[in-house]
């Protein structure tokens, strides 16, 4: 039977850093038992989910969760500018 390869697709970064940051990087990467490439993707990669979970998730204090759960659950009426800009919005759309 012939062996399936997963090709796992990669990329290069080059990166030039003061030695002494080279040093300590390559000794915890030791105390890991892990290569310096796959220290610095482990941590790298821990930080830029993180990062990127910071910008994209919204967090609330739980006093507002729970307004914004009533609001959805009880929504407010809507005013007459709200009226107004959704009767344009529909007529708008009509006209498409």
């Amino acid at each position: 039977m012939p062996k399936i390869e997963i090709e796992n697709a990669t990329a290069r970064l080059e990166a030039r850093i003061p030695v002494a940051i080279y040093d300590q990087m390559q000794r915890a990467a030791q105390l890991r038992g892990m290569t310096l490439t796959g220290y610095l993707i482990a941590t790298a990669g821990d930080d830029a989910r993180r990062v990127v979970e910071d910008a994209e998730i919204m967090r609330l204090a739980r006093e507002d969760q729970i307004r914004f759960a009533e609001a959805l659950s009880n929504p407010p009426q809507p005013n007459a500018r709200l009226t107004r800009a959704a009767k344009r919005h529909a007529e708008l759309i009509t006209r498409l």
